[in-house]
């Protein structure tokens, strides 16, 4: 394959807290007239973050502890709402490569999956001793550990679940179906030939 198998994941982590945080929370509508996804990243959770005069509301994503932050812990029915792409690339163009939640919206999740942004579920009791360990030292390490479907933060492990099909696919580098496509290039261009289309 093209892509990179996906099996674990690193980084610092931040707590993002709500139930239902929808797709035009995660990026707002008048953001979505961008030339490139590259744009998406600082507009992400803009309302929230900023004021109507783009003043810092003092958002957990903009504390400095947080900077450069990899892994997004939420609450349950993340990326809910309409399914708009734009959410995951902004989330993805922000800098995170993982998100823990307790569950996901449908479209949301295969969005995220397509991206290479690995989406895995956790108990409410475990997210909270996480968020917990955060704030305590937020340059705890997390290691999102796809194959073992677990989540080392400190000295303490957790155990996540994940769709089986989308993590075959990060463990096979097959998540990304373009990639798939550019694999297959010449048998796509055999089969368009022999119907006709070439």
């Amino acid at each position: 394959m093209t892509g990179m198998k996906i099996e674990k994941v690193s980084g610092k982590g931040v707590y993002v807290a709500g139930n239902d945080i929808d797709t035009d929370r995660i990026i707002p509508a008048r953001f979505l007239k961008c030339v490139t996804f590259d744009e998406l990243g600082p507009a992400l959770f803009y309302d929230e973050r900023f004021d109507t005069q783009d003043n810092s509301k003092h958002h957990v994503l903009d504390k400095a502890e947080h900077s450069g932050a990899q892994v997004l812990i939420s609450d349950a029915n993340f990326g809910c709402g309409s399914s708009r792409e734009h959410a995951p690339q902004a989330i993805q163009k922000f800098g995170f490569k993982a998100v823990i939640a307790e569950s996901f919206a449908e479209i949301f999740h295969g969005n995220c999956t397509t991206l290479g942004i690995p989406c895995v579920t956790m108990v409410k009791t475990d997210r909270e001793m996480i968020a917990k360990i955060i704030a305590n030292d937020p340059d705890t390490d997390m290691i999102v550990d796809i194959e073992g479907l677990k989540v080392i933060c400190g000295n303490h492990v957790f155990n996540v679940e994940m769709k089986d099909s989308a993590r075959e696919a990060f463990l096979a580098a097959s998540y990304d179906p373009l990639d798939t496509l550019l694999v297959a290039k010449s048998a796509v261009e055999e089969t368009a030939k022999r119907l006709g289309y070439a």
